[in-house]
């Protein structure tokens, strides 16, 4: 059945934050998981101010002070797919449980899929993919700021171990939207 079935069925919409460090895989997974399930698919990197990015691309590490009106605006775009009833999957760090607190609250239909990866996989990636203004340098302190998901969060971890297909096939399952293969 298709998503927007779902929704006209009075489903509730389900919003999966595909969160981790920059490089792990987050965009390849959303993006496959938007393509399989039909559902809206937006890249957090493109909610930063300009500011960010630069800083970020100078090789700095963002503050807090940064990331604050970059996640209220992630939380909107969750606030106004959920107000109209749709599903939709969203890329974005949520390194601490602070940030994925602001996320989730007022929003009762939010989950992370956190994708895990192998740290000289993530900076060999990060070293080698174009077009991208996030340094390696900075992958340091991402691994130093990330927080796990806890238990009582809402959410699930997937490594990237394995072709984009095993990874997608991976956060299916984990998310409940794909049995599991015997």
């Amino acid at each position: 059945m298709a998503d927007s079935q779902e929704q006209r069925a009075g489903r509730d919409p389900d919003v999966v934050v595909v969160m981790g460090v920059s490089g792990c895989g987050k965009s390849t997974v959303a993006k496959g998981l938007s393509t399989v399930l039909g559902w809206e698919f937006a890249e957090g990197d493109a909610f930063h101010p300009e500011a960010n990015v630069e800083k970020m691309r100078g090789g700095h590490a963002l503050t807090d002070e940064d990331r604050w009106p970059w996640l209220r605006a992630i939380g909107e775009w969750i606030s106004g797919k959920e107000a109209a009833g749709e599903s939709a999957v969203v890329t974005c760090s949520a390194l601490r449980r602070v940030y994925r607190d602001l996320l989730r609250e007022g929003r009762p239909h939010v989950r992370f899929l956190h994708v895990t990866a192998d740290t000289d996989v993530i900076r060999d990636r990060m070293e080698h993919r174009p077009g991208h203004y996030m340094p390696s340098s900075l992958l340091d302190s991402q691994l130093a700021t990330l927080e796990p998901l806890e238990d009582d969060e809402p959410g699930v971890a997937i490594s990237n171990e394995g072709t984009a297909a095993q990874v997608l096939d991976r956060a299916l399952v984990a998310l409940g939207h794909r049995k599991e293969h015997p």
